[in-house]
């Protein structure tokens, strides 16, 4: 199955962000590797800075998305306001179909 995490960046933590970025990078590298994940990046904010992140990755269930999304370096470092996982159907374009 296909979950997409979506989370929210607390006000004034882009330094969080972008301190923790290598340590997340390297994790979502190692999602890639397994094929886990399958699409990530930032939400930007009006004045184009991150403020957020998107994430679909592929998972047994919703537990085991939530277990992934608990692992991401940005969320160990309390960077999330909100962290929202929905199931997702990928449709169209989805390269795997």
């Amino acid at each position: 199955m296909l979950f997409a995490v979506l989370c929210r960046d607390k006000a004034d933590h882009l330094n969080v962000r972008m301190e923790t970025r290598p340590a997340h990078l390297e994790w979502l590298n190692g999602l890639n590797a397994d094929g886990v994940l399958k699409i990530a990046g930032p939400f930007l904010d009006d004045n184009g800075k991150p403020c957020g992140s998107m994430l679909l990755i592929a998972a047994d269930d919703m537990a085991s998305a939530k277990a992934i999304a608990a692992q991401d370096p940005y969320a160990a470092a309390g960077l999330f306001e909100t962290v929202e996982i929905k199931a997702y159907n990928w449709v169209f374009n989805n390269p795997e179909a």
